[in-house]
């Protein structure tokens, strides 16, 4: 570990190995490639099917498109510089590029966090108010609420990454975690600055926990409503209509984090 004065001395970080045996380092690699290419593969189908099947232009497929899209994005910026080091037997990242990865890192996770409260609200709608479901989720309507889901990733990740940069690093180089995240960043501080960026990760996390709240309460109210329904092919509908989005949802928003 190197010992740094300050933030502007260090022009790259030592990230954590995966494993000291060169065996297991080829496994995680060839492991971690197949999740990743069939990551790829399903979010881009997705993507394909909902862009070019006119059928499949309506309010759930359209936020199920930006959900893929945010994918990809997800994992494509946590698990390819694993996979990389682990190949090539090397931990660094460089500074720069350290940024990058926790700002995209931050920001496609906030914005998925948004994006999965705005399509519960959408099966909320669709489902327990189906008359209103048009006049509330038209397509401008959806189109506000993406951007919006968006917008908000950019400016949390904004916000978190402009304020851990800038903190003075005196503790050295080294991040004990696979990818670049801001608890470990901040243990590498010097300076009582860093309770700033710890007070805005619990405003994160308190925003996190309520839409996570808010989509709990919300399929609990669409299951009520879809066990109240009398025909077995009306609650059949009903319940294909989330369970893609309830079964995809959690797999996928995991992948980035898959390394730790």
């Amino acid at each position: 570990m190197q010992e740094m004065s300050n933030s502007s001395s260090i022009t790259e970080f030592l990230l954590l190995a995966f494993a000291d045996m060169r065996e297991l380092q080829l496994l995680h690699f060839w492991l971690f490639l197949g999740i990743y290419l069939a990551a790829l593969l399903a979010n881009g189908l997705i993507i394909t099917a909902v862009a070019c099947d006119h059928r499949l232009h309506t309010p759930m497929y359209f936020f199920l498109l930006n959900l893929s899209l945010l994918d990809l994005g997800s994992i494509s910026t946590t698990l390819p510089k694993s996979m990389a080091n682990s190949l090539c037997d090397t931990r660094d990242v460089s500074y720069s590029g350290c940024a990058a990865q926790v700002f995209l890192f931050v920001f496609l996770m906030s914005a998925e966090i948004c994006l999965l409260t705005v399509m519960a609200y959408d099966h909320y709608i669709a489902i327990c108010k189906p008359l209103h479901h048009r006049t509330l989720l038209g397509n401008r309507a959806c189109v506000h609420m993406a951007a919006a889901a968006w917008d908000s990733g950019i400016l949390n990740s904004l916000l978190h990454t402009a304020n851990t940069f800038s903190l003075p690093l005196c503790q050295g180089n080294a991040l004990n975690q696979f990818f670049c995240e801001i608890p470990q960043i901040l243990q590498l501080s010097c300076s009582d600055a860093y309770l700033r960026e710890v007070g805005l990760l619990l405003v994160s996390v308190c925003f996190a926990f309520g839409c996570f709240v808010f989509i709990m309460l919300s399929y609990v109210q669409i299951f009520r409503a879809v066990l109240r329904i009398p025909s077995e092919q009306g609650r059949h509908k009903a319940f294909s209509r989330v369970s893609l989005t309830w079964l995809w949802s959690p797999c996928f928003s995991a992948l980035p984090c898959l390394p730790i």
